[in-house]
Parts: C-alpha cells; structure tokens; sequence
C-alpha cells in the first residue's frame, strides 16, 4: 500500500538526491534497474549510503570514482527481498539519466526507478520477483498510466548506454506475476 507517495511496507530513507517533477506530469513509467556495491558483490549498506551522498571512497577502490555522483532511484529491493525506499513516488528521483521513452525524453520526469541489487549476468532472486511484484501492483494501482506498456528496464529508454536490469532478468516471468495478482 502507498501512504502520502511512500510505500508502507518498505524502510524508508531519505535521499536529497531529488527535486519536483515538472508541474502537471502523470508518472506513466516504471523503470527497472540494478546495481550492486562495489559491482557483483551483494549485502551491505554501500548502496544506501550511495543515494544518500554518504559513501566512503576509503572502504573500496570503485567508490573513489562514484563516491561524488548525485544519483537515487525510488526504491531497492535487495537480494532477500527488502524494500528500502529512497525518494517519495510524488518526487523526481535521479535515476535514469539522460533517456527517452516513445519520443518523450528526460524519463526521470514521468518515472519511478526501482533498483534491484544484482548484475546483468547473475539471476535475481526468487523473494526479489515477490517484491517486484508486490511494489509494482502498488504502483500501477496508485498510478494507472503505468500499463505493463510502461514498465521498462533501463536498457529500454538508454539503449547503448545503459545494459539493466540484463539478460538475467526474467521479462516473462516477472510479467506474468503481475498478470496473474
């Protein structure tokens, strides 16, 4: 369920790496990310402390090149399942970078950005399709301009520059959760 733009059943904790979607935007889009901190290493709070400007680039080497990046997504879903909610549903959220979507550009306007911890290679997990599942139906309840049509992954709105959520992620299966509620 979504209370006041924030899913209730998710952690919450707030990132300032966000500001107001343009006046009178329909949030039609749902993008579908990944990450992993540092890359193809799960567990930890480094993607937490990332969105919210708090990563220390003494812990690894890769964190001194990202260590500055201004970046967010709505939510995470880590690799058992948890929901950790960054920006509020009704704020534009710094996740998808330069994009476009049948013609319309700028995707962090209209979009909400789910992040699932995970690399383009390796599978995701069964409780992460259960989340998905049960984050996106509350979406799409909430915002019904999110059709399946719009529910997208990173790679679809930033093709040659972008590669997630990857070939491991399982399009049919995800799509037919949200078929079959």
């Amino acid at each position: 369920m979504i209370k006041q733009a924030i899913l209730t059943q998710a952690e919450y904790y707030p990132s300032t790496h966000c500001d107001d979607r343009p006046e009178n935007t329909d949030i039609s889009l749902l993008v579908i990310h990944n990450i992993s901190l540092p890359p193809n290493e799960f567990g930890g709070d480094y993607i937490k402390y990332f969105f919210t400007g708090q990563l220390n680039p003494e812990l690894h080497p890769y964190f001194t090149s990202i260590y500055q990046m201004r970046v967010s997504a709505h939510c995470l879903i880590q690799r058992g399942g948890h929901i950790v909610q960054f920006v509020p549903f009704s704020k534009r959220a710094w996740h998808a970078g330069i994009s476009s979507f049948q013609g319309q550009n700028r995707c962090n306007d209209y979009s909400i950005g789910v992040e699932l911890e995970g690399a383009d290679h390796l599978p995701y997990t069964d409780e992460q399709y259960k989340s998905l599942q049960h984050l996106s139906l509350a979406l799409q309840q909430t915002y019904p301009a999110i059709t399946l049509g719009r529910i997208v992954g990173h790679n679809d709105i930033a093709p040659g520059r972008k590669t997630d959520p990857g070939i491991s992620f399982d399009w049919t299966r995800y799509r037919q959760l949200l078929i079959c509620k």
